[in-house]
């Protein structure tokens, strides 16, 4: 053999094997060093099948094959080049909800109070004015008062109830009607249609926060509201484990308002937590309906107890907004019951501290039935006065039924309402 022969070669043979997964990423036919490699993987296109899941598009970051196409996609909504502007996975909750809501678009957002946020100041600014009713969850109340105190943005409450007090509530500068489906926590039910209507004629937007219901329970928008708010947190996703929030709008003038300022704000969803949510609303028609059971089961029993001042959820008699929830809530009325303790604060910290299969915590709409005492958690915003108008009262707790038996949730609440009812 010829040193010739024995020499390596400068160039690799012609019939070498292409790299695995198709051509080169850096275009030519060679194959490219193993760091360069590591950096890119193949990408595999799926053709002849379809995945029965909802795939989970985590990459924050798209790329593109021209300059004009990557420039054209910032202004666009229906394209994806950086997760805050929108995202696959993420677009297919907004559109999941949007749905089920009967909108025509939806904006995801990385929590309810994200959600919250992004509707309000989105479309309110310094001088504005906006009607609010009184019983509101504490964080929306919260975000309120600060526009208030720092922009200028007068806010007038009203009961939910009347729709006489939003027509002399309205001014040439309402800009919002806000609403709550069943109020958080005392679950009184907005008489949407009849409140609506007055902002209608107007000319004033409605926005409703409908997380109590959920859409298996009330679409918001087949009432008059504009805009319908969620806590994705909460029944949309139901197992405790994803933070989120979702918005959807009747039209699409709306949505490019919001989401020309949520863009900006970036308070995104991120792509698990989307897929998560997605993921736990395939059962939510199955938990609501098992919650809704068990809420008015318990509700009932509940008025019964000696230890309990007073019970409120919408399926019983005796809820002050029955005639309005029976119209608008007729699959049900909500997993959560608001319950008055006869012995005052003292009974309602005993309660909340005695049970042993229910949990202390916040939030609600979970497959594990939660306890709370929102005078001292989730309104500890609000002074005295603030929440007696609310209808909260010192001893008032907030149950939120999860889907364990009934039975076994009745035998927990009943030991620990006898704590309770020694004080």
């Amino acid at each position: 053999m010829s040193p010739a022969d024995s020499a390596p070669s400068a160039e690799p043979a012609a019939s070498a094997a292409p790299p695995v997964g198709g051509a080169s990423p850096l275009g030519g036919s060679g194959c490219p060093r193993p760091e360069t490699l590591a950096v890119h993987p193949p990408h595999v296109e799926i053709t002849g099948s379809r995945p029965l899941g909802v795939p989970l598009h985590q990459g924050h970051v798209f790329a593109f094959d021209s300059a004009d196409a990557l420039a054209a996609a910032f202004t666009a909504t229906d394209a994806f080049m950086y997760s805050r502007h929108g995202n696959p996975t993420v677009r297919t909750l907004e559109d999941a909800v949007a749905r089920l809501e009967g909108g025509a678009a939806g904006l995801s957002f990385a929590s309810g109070m994200g959600a919250v946020n992004a509707v309000l100041l989105g479309l309110l600014g310094s001088g504005d004015h906006v009607i609010a009713q009184t019983c509101l969850y504490g964080g929306t109340y919260a975000v309120l008062t600060d526009l208030a105190t720092r922009w200028g943005v007068d806010v007038t409450y009203v009961s939910g109830t009347d729709p006489e007090e939003v027509r002399a509530a309205l001014r040439p500068e309402t800009r919002l009607l806000y609403l709550e489906t069943v109020a958080n926590p005392t679950t009184r039910v907005s008489d949407l249609p009849a409140l609506a209507a007055v902002a209608a004629e107007a000319g004033v937007p409605v926005a409703v926060d409908n997380t109590f219901a959920s859409p298996l329970l009330c679409r918001p928008i087949d009432h008059g509201a504009d805009i319908v708010v969620h806590s994705a947190t909460k029944y949309l996703s139901g197992h405790a484990d994803v933070l989120g929030g979702v918005v959807v709008f009747k039209d699409a003038e709306l949505y490019h308002r919001v989401r020309h300022h949520s863009v900006e704000q970036g308070a995104s969803t991120d792509p698990f937590a989307a897929w998560l949510t997605l993921r736990g609303m395939q059962t939510l028609s199955l938990r609501m309906e098992r919650q809704c059971a068990s809420a008015a089961d318990l509700a009932a029993r509940l008025s019964a107890h000696p230890a309990v001042a007073a019970v409120r959820h919408p399926a019983l008699a005796s809820h002050p907004d029955r005639a309005v929830a029976e119209r608008l809530l007729p699959a049900g009325g909500g997993g959560v019951i608001s319950v008055d303790l006869a012995g005052g604060r003292e009974a309602g910290r005993t309660f909340v501290e005695a049970v042993r299969l229910a949990s202390l915590s916040v939030s609600l709409g979970d497959v594990k039935t939660l306890v709370m005492h929102p005078a001292s958690t989730s309104h500890h915003q609000l002074d005295a006065a603030a929440l007696a108008a609310a209808g909260i009262g010192p001893g008032t707790v907030r149950i939120s039924v999860g889907i364990e038996h009934v039975e076994d949730l009745w035998e927990d609440l009943e030991q620990a309402l006898g704590k309770a009812g020694t004080l």
